[in-house]
């Protein structure tokens, strides 16, 4: 594959450095480089633990938390309800 790269100045340093010690293309040099960079993977980094805090929803005494489904299945009856009264009114 060809390609064209614009390379730092810096790395462009290095490559010149590198053809003349090894005295090798540069292609080769390159090639040889991108290999081994891309042959190594990065550790991942170590994630936090998700932690999750509690929090106290302060509900009022006499709703029991373990019915809250029962509690909107209420709450949806009575809106219903309201609902079918206004549409009695206006006919």
């Amino acid at each position: 594959m060809r390609t064209t790269l614009t390379l730092d100045p810096d790395v462009t340093q290095k490559l010149k450095s590198r053809v003349a010690e090894q005295k090798a293309p540069l292609k080769k040099v390159i090639n040889d480089a991108l290999r081994r960079g891309l042959a190594t993977r990065p550790e991942p980094k170590p994630k936090a633990p998700f932690r999750v805090a509690p929090h106290s929803f302060g509900f009022k005494p006499g709703i029991d938390v373990t019915k809250l489904n029962q509690l909107l299945d209420e709450l949806d009856v009575q809106e219903f309800a309201s609902k079918l009264r206004v549409r009695r009114k206006r006919r």
